[in-house]
């Protein structure tokens, strides 16, 4: 891991602060340090604690503004490439764990319904997961992530996006990629 870049914001920004998930605003001045950059967010630390940065504010940061744009043919009748689904679900980061949630073995399942009676046709996609631990604070704020880049896939109209506990999380779920990734083999 690198170490942290200091930076100085140069305007104000929304965050979302870590572990809590509450909504926060950091001042126009305040000195930051860069900890981690995933997943299109920066996770950042202040005089006051962590907080988590979208991408398109990272121009306040003085690093290049996210491009969150995908490109993603639709499949027949417009609806949206599940593929394209799981490609966004892996820009998802718990901003404390640097593996993404489909690596951790968060998500339980994805499927892609299509709306009844809408017109033109309209899609929907239904995830499922978990989160490391129950008293995880960040459960909403990763859920809201995980929402907003599915809902850029071409196709998507909506997304659920649930949190469940069963079965329980373990470490046994975490993929080979994300093992190697957190030094488990």
């Amino acid at each position: 891991m690198s170490s942290p870049r200091e930076r100085i914001l140069s305007r104000e920004v929304v965050a979302t602060q870590i572990p809590s998930g509450d909504r926060a605003l950091l001042t126009s001045g305040a000195r930051v340090l860069i900890h981690q950059t995933l997943g299109g967010s920066y996770t950042v630390q202040t005089d006051t604690g962590l907080y988590r940065i979208d991408g398109k504010d990272g121009d306040a940061l003085g690093e290049e503004v996210v491009d969150t744009t995908v490109k993603a043919a639709t499949l027949a009748g417009g609806a949206p490439d599940p593929e394209a689904i799981w490609a966004q679900l892996r820009k998802v980061f718990d901003p404390e764990i640097p593996v993404n949630i489909v690596d951790l073995g968060l998500v339980y399942s994805m499927d892609v319904e299509q709306v009844p009676d809408a017109q033109p046709a309209a899609y929907k996609a239904n995830v499922t997961m978990t989160l490391t631990a129950p008293g995880c604070g960040m459960g909403p704020a990763i859920a809201e992530d995980a929402k907003s880049k599915i809902l850029l896939v071409p196709g998507v109209s909506d997304a659920d996006v649930r949190i469940t506990w069963d079965p329980p999380w373990n470490q046994a779920m975490i993929s080979e990629e994300g093992k190697m990734k957190l030094g488990l083999i």
